[in-house]
C-alpha cells in the first residue's frame, strides 16, 4: 500500500512538471518515451518468459524456485515503470509511445537469464547516459528512481547466473543512439501511430574472445562488422563514466583485434570503432556498440 501512495505522489509531482526544450529540440518528454520504449521492451520480456517457463523449468535449468519468484517481482516491477512513465507522458499532454512486436531469441531458460542480464544493465546504462540530457529536477528524480531498482534487477541476475554481481564502481553511460542501436535487433515492428524518437541504430558490431575464450582485461578479442565494409581510418574505444578509453586495434581476417584495456573495464562492457582517436560521438561512430563481458 506505502509503494502504491508513493507511486501516486510522485506521478503527481511528474505531472505539474513542464517538459524543457534544449536547443537542440530534445525535451524531457522525449527523453521519457525513449525509455518508456525501452521499459516496454523489458516490460513484454519478462512476461513472455513467465508465460513460456515454470519454477520446475527454473529449477531443471539449476536455478531455484526463489530465482523463479524474483524474476516474477522483477516484471512487475517493469510493468509499473511502463504505467508510471505512460502516465506521467500523458498528464504532460504528451502522446506516450506504445508497445512493439519482438523477439528476444533465446531457447531455454538460461538463455532467457543470459538475454535479462544483457536488457538490465542496457537499461542501467542508458537511464545513466540519459540523466546528463534531462534538464527537469522532478523529471531527473524520477529517472534516478528508476535506475537505482534496474540496478539492482541486473545485481541480482547477474548473481543469479554467476556473474560478479557489481564488476565496476561505476555504471557505464549510453546515449540515445547506442542504446537504440544494441535495443534495435530486438524489435521487430512498432506500431505506425508511436511518436517519431530522433534515435539511429549504428551498424552492428560483434566481439568474442579469439577462439572461444573468456575475456579478459589486457587479453585480446576479435571484433567483426557483419555485413558493413570499413573505410578510412579506424580506432577502438571502450566507454566508460570518464570517457571513452581508447586501445590497440589490428586488422586480421574478418575483423579486427582488439586489446581490452588492463584496468578500469569489467563486467558488462560496450566498445565502438570510431573514425576518431579523441573523442566518441554520433558524428564519429563507425560501428557498435558491440556488448562484452569483461572477467
Amino acid at each position: 500500500m506505502k509503494s502504491t501512495i508513493a507511486a501516486i505522489a510522485a506521478l503527481a509531482a511528474v505531472s505539474t512538471a513542464s517538459p524543457i526544450k534544449r536547443a537542440d529540440g530534445v525535451t524531457d518528454g522525449v527523453i521519457l518515451n525513449y525509455a518508456l520504449t525501452l521499459e516496454h521492451l523489458e516490460d513484454a520480456f519478462y512476461r513472455e518468459g513467465l508465460k513460456k517457463f515454470t519454477a520446475k523449468d527454473f529449477v531443471a535449468a539449476n536455478f531455484t524456485e526463489e530465482t523463479y519468484m524474483r524474476i516474477q517481482t522483477i516484471s512487475k516491477d517493469e510493468t509499473t515503470h511502463v504505467e508510471f512513465l505512460t502516465g506521467a507522458l500523458k498528464a504532460a499532454g504528451i502522446q506516450a509511445t506504445a508497445e512493439c512486436t519482438y523477439d528476444f531469441g533465446y531457447k531455454d531458460v538460461a538463455g532467457f537469464m543470459a538475454t535479462a542480464s544483457v536488457l538490465e544493465g542496457v537499461g542501467a546504462s542508458a537511464y545513466t547516459g540519459a540523466a546528463a540530457q534531462i534538464m527537469g529536477k522532478v523529471y531527473l528524480t524520477a529517472a534516478a528512481s528508476i535506475l537505482s531498482v534496474e540496478a539492482r534487477h541486473s545485481s541480482y541476475i547477474r548473481n543469479a547466473i554467476k556473474q560478479a554481481p557489481f564488476p565496476s564502481p561505476f555504471e557505464v553511460p549510453l546515449d540515445l543512439n547506442e542504446v537504440y542501436t544494441l535495443a534495435a535487433p530486438f524489435i521487430k515492428s512498432c506500431p505506425s501511430t508511436n511518436p517519431a524518437l530522433p534515435v539511429k541504430a549504428f551498424p552492428s558490431l560483434t566481439a568474442a574472445g579469439i577462439k572461444g575464450a573468456q575475456i579478459v582485461a589486457g587479453g585480446n578479442i576479435m571484433v567483426s562488422t557483419p555485413g558493413y565494409a570499413v573505410e578510412g581510418d579506424v580506432y577502438a574505444a571502450f566507454i566508460t563514466v570518464t570517457g571513452p578509453v581508447f586501445t590497440q586495434i589490428q586488422k586480421a581476417d574478418g575483423g579486427y583485434i582488439v586489446t581490452v584495456p588492463n584496468s578500469g573495464i569489467a563486467g558488462q562492457s560496450y566498445l565502438v570503432l570510431t573514425s576518431c582517436n579523441t573523442t566518441v560521438t554520433d558524428d564519429d561512430t563507425i560501428a557498435g556498440p558491440a556488448l562484452l563481458e569483461v572477467y
